[in-house]
């Protein structure tokens, strides 16, 4: 099943989907700019560009950012990208012409397909090309070959409005450590977090037996990473962007247990599409909670919309 949810006008969202590798990669462009920053929590991160969104630093808008599988290959990825926004006239002005701004993030999926095939530049482009303001929900782009604690990962999109009118949208590439169901119930962490037309996707759980408590993880280890884009129409400037991504990294560990772990890499960028004026601190305060919020809901969206592959069941098949 595919779920889909419209995003901001000037954000779209490309998967590029590679079958017989189990890989992928997910291009979320913002062809016009917005303010960025970025928080990596996890120990094994493998990334591009996430200096340059530091708060001191020049650069205060992106146009894409892109998650990848395929561990540190899968950086090249972001090549394509910016072939494609550089082809646009989209990026920082520089006397040579513009240089598109592309951060980047891995997941590792490799060995998890027929063939060694990690996402390359043309899989950037054609991710960036596929690019609209729909998105495909499950094992599609990064989240192709993506496993959560012992369960197909994939990727998941969640969002609220806010009363100001402000909104606030998570994409999330799932691909954990750790679990994100209780194995003791088989209930996801993050069943809270839904909406009540989402609920509909859990399964019975009434003939669930337990799942073995290691399950999977000695196989798995070193071979994780969760990876997310909060965006929001809020004016924030590039600091209170930089706490956003970090107010909403407390999403993964209300949705995965363990979160941030020495063997993940996980990462949060954020997107701010305002003028970058700023909201102050009460603003800020509710922008971050949402932002948990909606990183927790997609987390779950994610796992409850992937499809199994061979040696990794879905949740919803081994569950129900």
């Amino acid at each position: 099943m595919w779920g889909k949810e419209a995003l901001f006008p000037r954000v779209r969202v490309g998967h590029f989907t590679d079958l017989e590798a189990r890989t992928g990669c997910t291009a979320v462009l913002v062809e016009e700019g917005a303010v960025a920053a970025a928080d990596v929590r996890g120990a094994a991160p493998g990334t591009r560009e996430t200096d340059l969104l530091l708060p001191e630093n020049t650069v205060e808008r992106v146009q894409a950012v892109l998650l990848t599988g395929g561990s540190a290959f899968g950086l090249g990825a972001a090549e394509g990208v910016m072939a494609y926004l550089r082809e646009r006239g989209r990026g920082f002005p520089t006397p040579a012409g513009v240089v598109p701004i592309v951060p980047a993030a891995v997941l590792y999926d490799l060995g998890r397909g027929k063939v060694f095939r990690p996402p390359s530049p043309e899989a950037g482009y054609r991710a960036a090309l596929a690019a609209g303001e729909e998105v495909a929900e499950g094992s599609v782009g990064a989240g192709t070959g993506a496993v959560a604690g012992g369960v197909k990962g994939g990727v998941g999109l969640a969002g609220y409005r806010l009363e100001e009118g402000f909104r606030v949208v998570a994409l999330v590439a799932v691909n954990s450590l750790g679990r994100p169901f209780d194995p003791s119930t088989g209930r996801l962490y993050a069943e809270p977090f839904l909406a009540e037309g989402e609920r509909a996707l859990m399964p019975d759980l009434a003939r669930y037996r337990g799942f073995p408590e290691d399950y999977r993880f000695p196989s798995l280890l070193g071979q994780n990473t969760t990876l997310a884009v909060v965006a929001t129409d809020a004016p924030l400037t590039k600091a209170e962007a930089r706490r956003f991504a970090i107010m909403a990294q407390d999403g993964l560990s209300r949705a995965i247990r363990p979160a941030h772990t020495p063997l993940d890499g996980d990462v949060v960028f954020a997107l701010a599409l305002g003028d970058g004026r700023g909201v102050g601190p009460m603003g800020l305060l509710r922008l971050g909670a949402y932002a948990a919020d909606a990183v927790a809901r997609a987390i779950a969206r994610a796992v409850l919309l992937a499809e199994g592959m061979p040696g990794v069941p879905a949740y919803r098949d081994q569950m129900g």
